[in-house]
C-alpha cells in the first residue's frame, strides 16, 4: 500500500525551478535538462523521502522516463545517485552507458563493503526519443523493462541489502556529486515505488514510452483551454528552442533558433552567423543602488571581473597585506562569495587572459616576499581542481599593472614596473608567449617613469600600447606615451603631457575613438606649491584621423583620479571616474558622466566612495553592475544599475 516517492519533484521548489534546471518540450512532452556547473544544487537529503524509517526499501521499483540527446561515447552518465555525506561511494545509483544500463548498490554484509554492479547489456535507447524504464528489485532478482517490452531478468550472487541505512545521505539528480558523468539528456520522471513491481501499473497506458506514475507539476500536460480568462501558468511551447542567459553561439546548428536576452528584454533569431534583433526594448539608466557590501581581506587596490566558460563569473581583488593575501570571489545566487585565497605581496592589480584553451590570471606584486624575492606571478586555471595554481614567476620591480593582448596571432603580456629602489625611471617589459616552452619570454623593454598602467587597443589593422607615466623622481608633470606596433616591435607614436597619470581608458562611441587619462596629482619639486595637489583636470582625447594623432576633446575636474571605466546602458554611453582624495578627506564622490553628444560628457550621478581605487562594470542575466574597490578600507561595493 506504499505510494510512489517522486524523486524528481523533491528537487523542484514549489512554483519554480531549481538552480541548474531548464524545461524543454519535445514531441509535445516536457522534461528537465540539468546543468553541470553546480551538481550539488541538484540534491536533497534522503530524510525528506524516508520520513519514518532511515532504511532503503528491500524490495522496490525505480521508474525513469528520459530522452537521450546523444549516446555518451565511452563514458557513463548518471541518472541519479544516493550518497552518504562523508563517503565518495554510491549507496544506490543508476547510470547509462552506450547500450548498457548499470544499477549500483552498496552491500556491507555480503560483499565485504564493495559496490555491486548489476549490468543490463544490449539496452538500445533511440536518440531523440522518449523512453520509460522500470527497474524492479527483490533480493537477488533484478528485472529491467524498457518501453513495456519483454523484461530482462538478472539473478545476482549478491542480493540487495535488507537493511541499507540512509542516515546522513542525499539524493543527487543526474550526477554523482561531481560534474563528470552528468546526465546530458532530458528527465521527465524519476520515481521510487517501495515494495512493488511497477510494471503492471505503468504498462497500461496507450503511449507506454511516456507512461507516468508521478511527474512534477511543471512537466504535467496542460488543458487545451484555460478556465475562463485564466492565464496558463506554464505556456505551451513548440519544438523551437528559445535560449535564455548570456549570448549563445550562432552557427548553422542554431539557425532559426531564438535567444531571449532577459537583461535587455530583447528577442533575437540566429541566421546561421549572427543574432538578428526581432524585438528589443531600449533601456535607460535611471539611478544606481547599493547591492552588495563585500568585506575584503584588506584594502583593495584593484578588482578584475571575468567569466570562465562553463564555470561562472568571478572577481579577483588585489589586496594590500600578506597575510592574508588576495582573494577570488565567485558569483553565486546573485552575490560574490569567497572562492579562493592566493598569497600576494601588496598586490596592485590582476589580469585575466586566455591563450587557446588555457586560462590564466596574473598578479602584479609591489613588494618582496618573506625571502626578499621580488616577483609577480602568473596562475593557470586547473580544470580538475577548479582552482588557480602557480604557473610562472616573473621578476618585476614594484609592479603596478599587467596588460595581455594578441598581435598577428601571437600572445603578449606587458608589465608596468613602477620603480627599483628609489629610482622611478626604469624599464617596463613586454613578454612574448613561446608556444614551444609554454612560457612567457622577454620580447621588448620600454623606458617608463613611475608608471602605473598599460592600455592596449587596436584601430583598424594597427595595434597600440599606451603607458601612464606618473612620476620621474622630481615631478608628476611628465609625458605619457602611446606606442604603435611596427615591424615586430612597439615604436613611439605620440607623447601627451599628463599629471601623475594613473590610468588610460580607451573606448568607442559609434565610429569615434577616445582615450581618457586619469590624472592623480600635480607636484613639481622646482615649482611653487599649488593650493591643491589633487583637484586637477583629467582629460579625454579623441583620435583625429586626418592629423593621425589624439587631440584633446574635453577636460573634467577630478580629485586624485585613479581610474576610468567606460560602460553602456542601452544606446547610452557612460564614463565613471574613481576620485580618491580631495586634499582633505578620502570620502569623495566618484562621478558617472553621461555622453551627451555635442556637449561631451556631462555629470549624471554622484556616488559616495572612500579612497576609490578602481571601477569594473559587468553584466549578468539579472542586470548590470558597477564594482568599486577601496584602497583605504577593507570594504568594496557592488552597485546595481537600475534602468527604465
Amino acid at each position: 500500500d506504499l505510494g510512489p516517492l517522486d524523486i524528481l519533484s523533491e528537487v523542484v521548489p514549489a512554483g519554480g525551478l531549481a538552480h541548474g534546471m531548464r524545461v524543454f518540450q519535445v514531441q509535445g512532452v516536457r522534461g528537465f535538462q540539468l546543468a553541470a556547473s553546480q551538481p550539488r544544487t541538484l540534491s536533497f537529503p534522503a530524510s525528506r523521502l524516508f520520513i519514518h524509517c532511515d532504511r532503503f526499501p528491500e524490495e522496490f521499483s525505480i521508474i525513469v522516463t528520459l530522452r537521450v540527446l546523444s549516446v555518451p561515447a565511452k563514458r557513463n552518465e548518471y541518472l541519479f545517485t544516493l550518497m552518504a555525506e562523508e563517503s565518495p561511494s554510491v549507496l544506490v545509483g543508476l547510470r547509462y552507458a552506450p547500450n548498457k544500463l548499470h544499477f549500483l548498490f552498496w552491500s556491507q554484509e555480503h560483499a565485504g563493503g564493495w559496490q555491486t554492479h548489476v549490468t543490463f547489456p544490449n539496452i538500445s535507447l533511440s536518440v531523440n526519443q522518449w523512453h520509460t524504464l522500470v527497474l524492479a528489485v527483490s533480493g537477488q532478482s533484478f528485472s529491467l523493462t524498457v518501453d513495456c517490452s519483454i523484461p530482462k531478468d538478472m539473478v545476482m550472487e549478491t542480493p540487495f541489502p535488507a537493511s541499507l541505512s540512509v542516515k546522513r545521505a542525499s539524493f543527487y539528480l543526474g550526477n554523482r556529486r561531481r560534474r563528470k558523468g552528468m546526465f546530458t539528456g532530458l528527465l521527465r520522471q524519476l520515481v521510487l515505488l517501495p515494495g512493488a513491481d511497477a510494471t503492471p501499473r505503468i504498462c497500461t497506458a496507450m503511449n507506454f514510452k511516456v507512461a507516468t506514475l508521478s511527474v512534477p507539476t511543471v512537466l504535467q500536460d496542460l488543458p487545451a483551454k484555460p478556465a475562463s480568462n485564466e492565464v496558463l501558468k506554464y505556456p505551451y511551447e513548440t519544438d523551437t528552442k528559445v535560449t535564455l542567459g548570456s549570448r549563445p553561439p550562432c552557427t548553422n546548428q542554431e539557425k532559426a533558433q531564438f535567444w531571449f536576452n532577459a537583461f535587455q528584454q530583447g528577442l533575437y533569431v540566429c541566421n546561421g552567423t549572427a543574432w538578428i534583433s526581432v524585438l528589443e526594448a531600449k533601456q535607460r539608466l535611471d539611478y544606481v543602488e547599493e547591492y552588495q557590501n563585500l568585506v575584503t581581506n584588506s584594502e583593495t587596490m584593484d578588482v578584475e571581473v571575468f567569466t570562465i566558460p562553463k564555470v561562472g563569473l568571478f572577481a579577483a581583488t588585489a589586496n594590500r597585506y600578506t597575510p592574508p593575501g588576495s582573494a577570488i570571489y565567485k558569483w553565486t545566487d546573485g552575490k560574490f562569495v569567497p572562492y579562493q585565497n592566493i598569497p600576494t605581496y601588496q598586490a596592485q592589480s590582476w589580469k585575466y587572459f586566455t591563450i587557446g584553451k588555457k586560462i590564466f590570471l596574473a598578479v602584479a606584486n609591489f613588494e618582496q616576499n618573506a625571502r626578499g624575492q621580488e616577483f609577480s606571478v602568473i596562475y593557470k586555471w586547473s580544470r580538475r581542481k577548479e582552482k588557480f595554481i602557480t604557473y610562472q614567476r616573473i621578476t618585476t620591480h614594484s609592479a603596478r599593472d599587467w596588460e595581455a593582448f594578441a598581435i598577428e596571432g601571437e600572445a603578449f603580456l606587458a608589465v608596468v614596473n613602477h620603480r627599483e629602489g628609489n629610482n622611478h625611471n626604469v624599464n617596463s617589459v613586454i613578454y612574448r608567449w613561446n608556444p614551444k616552452t609554454g612560457l612567457f619570454e622577454t620580447n621588448q623593454t620600454i623606458p617608463t617613469s613611475g608608471a602605473y598602467d598599460w592600455e592596449f587597443f587596436t584601430i583598424g589593422p594597427y595595434s597600440f600600447l599606451a603607458v601612464a607615466n606618473t612620476f620621474n623622481g622630481t615631478s608628476t608633470k611628465i609625458y605619457s606615451h602611446i606606442y604603435i606596433w611596427l615591424s615586430g616591435s612597439f615604436q613611439l607614436f605620440q607623447s601627451i603631457l599628463t599629471s601623475g597619470a594613473a590610468d588610460w581608458e580607451v573606448f568607442r562611441i559609434r565610429d569615434r575613438v577616445f582615450l581618457a587619462v586619469a590624472n592623480s596629482h600635480s607636484y613639481d619639486s622646482g615649482m611653487p606649491v599649488p593650493s591643491n595637489f589633487y583637484a586637477i583636470n583629467s582629460s579625454i582625447y579623441e583620435l583625429n584621423i586626418t592629423a593621425q594623432m589624439f587631440v584633446k576633446f574635453q577636460d573634467l575636474l577630478t580629485y586624485s583620479a585613479l581610474d576610468w571605466e567606460f560602460f553602456s546602458v542601452g544606446d547610452d554611453s557612460f564614463l565613471v571616474v574613481a576620485n580618491s582624495f580631495d586634499g582633505v578627506t578620502f570620502s569623495v564622490n566618484s562621478i558617472i558622466y553621461r555622453w551627451q553628444g555635442y556637449e561631451g560628457f556631462v555629470a549624471a550621478h554622484h556616488l559616495p566612495t572612500v579612497g576609490c581605487r578602481d571601477w569594473e562594470a559587468f553584466h549578468t542575466t539579472e542586470g548590470s553592475y558597477l564594482f568599486y574597490s577601496s584602497a583605504k578600507e577593507p570594504l568594496s561595493k557592488v552597485l546595481k544599475l537600475k534602468t527604465t
